[in-house]
């Protein structure tokens, strides 16, 4: 295992330390995912699907739904399969797929967070401009370039993994390819990489932070002035859910990836990477629905509708 530069495979740890204890994992961790992709789901199907949800807004909350649901998808099927598996080894190569998925996904889910954040300041602190400055034209741009930003700068980092020299064994102290384990197993010169790691965070992570933090700033500011309480209220309901989803999201994954000691806690890492891999896509339907009333007022509609034909085919 010493001279062992590029490994047909890596066995993940997951939560072997926990012993027979782990399988009790596998229930929870279930039902955890099936709930974050049925409610992901619907919220994807309702904005599709209602006239009254087709706005930029909603636009980009089925973007972040789909996200969250891809997310979860890269990691959690393979993560329960290792809780009842003994043998929790992945390819080379898969490893590797599974780390350029989960960074580049859960990037561009952080820059749909900083769209929404514009939407929401042009909308209530520019309303007048609102059609012509949130135009589909320029959502549809924001959104593409979220999404396909991410999976290009992402694919340096890939390479230069693809390339180290992997002398310290296969063994990763982790439920999924994550990046720190993978640059503890090397014994090449990472610091360049580090770095290029580092530059990507400053890019995607506090970038879209401070655009998220500026704009609702300006937000609460305008907010505030206005005269009419109900007013204030609903402002302040629409942007709610938004600011629940970016205090979850950036507190996790700047506690992870934007910290100076990091790779010295790989344990309370792997807590905390369940927030962003499973309890964030499971919570996400429930803060939009619950804290959104638009949406439930739409779910309501539809609900009622479907009670209906229920009673019509009786």
């Amino acid at each position: 295992m010493a001279n062992l530069s590029q490994p047909s495979e890596f066995v993940l740890l997951g939560f072997s330390s926990l012993g027979e204890l782990q399988v009790l994992l596998y229930g929870p961790f279930l039902m955890l995912y099936l709930l974050a992709l049925v409610g992901n789901i619907l919220i994807i199907v309702t904005v599709i699907a209602d006239t009254h949800l087709q706005t930029p807004m909603y636009f980009f909350l089925g973007n972040f739904s789909l996200l969250e649901i891809l997310v979860t998808m890269t990691v959690m099927p393979r993560m329960l399969s290792d809780l009842l598996g003994p043998h929790r080894v992945i390819s080379f190569s898969g490893c590797l797929a599974q780390f350029y998925f989960y960074f580049s996904l859960g990037s561009a889910c952080f820059l749909i967070l900083a769209d929404m954040a514009l939407d929401r300041f042009v909308a209530i602190c520019r309303p007048l401009h609102y059609g012509t400055v949130m135009s589909w034209a320029v959502c549809v741009r924001l959104a593409a370039a979220a999404w396909a930003a991410p999976f290009l700068a992402m694919v340096p980092t890939v390479l230069s993994q693809a390339r180290l020299n992997y002398c310290h064994g296969n063994v990763i102290n982790h439920f999924f390819c994550d990046n720190t384990p993978l640059l503890q197993l090397s014994c090449s010169d990472t610091s360049l990489l580090e770095f290029w790691d580092f530059v990507m965070a400053l890019a995607f992570v506090l970038s879209s932070f401070l655009v998220t933090l500026i704009s609702y700033g300006y937000i609460v500011t305008t907010v505030l002035r206005m005269p009419s309480a109900s007013g204030r209220q609903k402002a302040f309901s629409t942007c709610g859910s938004h600011l629940t989803l970016v205090f979850i999201g950036y507190s996790s994954i700047i506690f992870l990836y934007v910290r100076p000691g990091k790779a010295h806690s790989v344990d309370v890492n792997k807590a905390v990477a369940l927030v962003t891999s499973v309890l964030t896509p499971f919570l996400n339907p429930f803060i939009l629905t619950l804290r959104n009333d638009t949406f439930k007022v739409v779910l309501r509609g539809r609900m009622q509708r479907l009670r209906g034909f229920h009673k019509a085919l009786q």
